[in-house]
């Protein structure tokens, strides 16, 4: 048994007798003509399998008390194979989920139909889906027509969502998922130094986001945990500034929001340094006081708290602190976003929903941030925290924050 079989068996524990789940890994969308975009697995059907590849579909099912398991996969296509590569085969399938029924992709709706004759005097089998939507104006994913296709066939069928109990599984990090986001951290960190050896007034944006991807594909890291903020001044005051193509100014703050991947678990670290390699006095002082937040939330964290619980650590500080530098006009104006999300196979990663108090294997950002539009000053510094019984484990210390550290770096000392 290996951690997939693991996560699948405990998965089944969470339902009661008589219930199917069918989770589908996902297929990539069509950009233009023949082209699609990128497939990005589904993560839920990954973290059950560890199978990255499209158009597979996971059986799971407990009745009368026995579980079993199956795999629906697309057939080898030796034409395909020529052009893009060969799909997974059986074997390779088995050796990766642990699972030993495989059937043909084509073959799905004949298994559920043969199912439901079988049970149907039952009268009570419920159907697991994961109805997970982000936004209104999404497209439906494939599990979403596959079940609505099913409430059409068989009207008196039970779905349920699958997607709360999966959340509360993924919440917990077991030893190799915080092994893989540690990895990831390092990968990110050997970026961001290459950043900062190439900062320099007269650098594009465009140049410092080249630099953090050619040093991952260096580290064999295939895809970023999302896409890089690179802002160098006035531009930093932006949370999600998207552009990175002007041109970096002297004496300007240069800030990066950015993530390597290992295994598909995301690092989620944001620095900020000044693009000449020495910090004004201004910049230190407001610099200073972000740090002193990400430190103390850092130290406060731990199980029985909330992520609103530690936002209000930074806010309560930025209040008292603020006014004393000159920043009158309330917190908000200056610091616009939340100081915390949980992070894992997905960069914004499952949570357990407002309120949801904290517990020993959660991993989380610590981000608090300042943002002086009409200084042209943006600063954010972001670690990732592991918590334990014990508080909070900073698994991002190695990557500098101290002025002082990141100032003697740039100088090359």
């Amino acid at each position: 048994m290996n951690r997939y079989s693991e996560r699948r068996e405990r998965l089944l524990e969470y339902l009661p007798d008589d219930s199917v789940v069918l989770l589908f890994s996902g297929k990539a969308p069509f950009r233009s003509a023949d082209e699609t975009y990128d497939f990005y697995v589904d993560r839920n059907f990954y973290y059950l399998t560890g199978l990255d590849a499209e158009d597979m579909v996971l059986m799971l099912s407990k009745i009368n008390g026995t579980n079993s398991e199956r795999i629906f996969i697309l057939p080898y296509d030796e034409t395909m194979a020529k052009w893009v590569g060969g799909r997974l085969l059986p074997e390779k399938v088995k050796d990766i989920s642990m699972i030993q029924g495989i059937s043909d992709r084509d073959d799905l709706d004949v298994t559920v139909a043969s199912l439901l004759n079988r049970y149907r005097l039952k009268g009570d089998l419920s159907f697991y889906f994961d109805f997970w939507h982000y936004d209104p104006d999404q497209a439906d994913t494939q599990a979403q027509k596959y079940a609505k296709n099913m409430q059409e066939q068989y009207p008196y069928l039970i779905m349920e969502d699958i997607y709360p109990v999966l959340t509360k599984m993924r919440l917990v990090k077991d030893e190799y998922e915080i092994s893989c986001i540690r990895k990831a951290i390092r990968t990110t960190n050997l970026g961001i130094r290459q950043m900062m050896k190439v900062s320099k007034p007269g650098v594009n944006e465009m140049v410092m986001e080249g630099i953090f991807e050619f040093v991952l594909k260096q580290a064999s890291c295939k895809d970023l945990a999302f896409n890089t903020i690179a802002a160098g001044g006035q531009r930093a005051t932006i949370l999600h500034y998207a552009d990175n193509d002007q041109v970096m100014q002297d004496e300007e703050l240069f800030l990066c929001d950015l993530g390597a991947t290992y295994d598909h678990y995301c690092a989620d670290i944001s620095r900020t340094f000044p693009v000449n390699g020495r910090f004004k006095e201004r910049q230190k002082e407001l610099y200073q006081i972000v740090l002193n937040a990400n430190k103390m939330v850092a130290k406060k964290a731990a199980p029985g708290m909330s992520l609103k619980d530690l936002n209000k650590i930074v806010t309560d500080y930025y209040e008292e602190e603020l006014p004393k530098h000159g920043l009158n006009k309330g917190v908000s104006e200056y610091y616009y976003h939340s100081v915390s999300h949980h992070l894992g196979l997905d960069t914004h990663d499952v949570d357990g929903g407002p309120g949801a108090l904290l517990e020993a294997g959660n991993v989380i950002t610590d981000e608090p941030g300042l943002y002086v539009a009409d200084e042209g000053i943006g600063i954010r510094i972001e670690d990732d925290l592991l918590i334990t019984e014990n508080g909070a484990v900073v698994l991002s210390e190695e990557i500098m924050k101290d002025i002082e550290d990141i100032e003697q770096y740039m100088r090359g000392q």
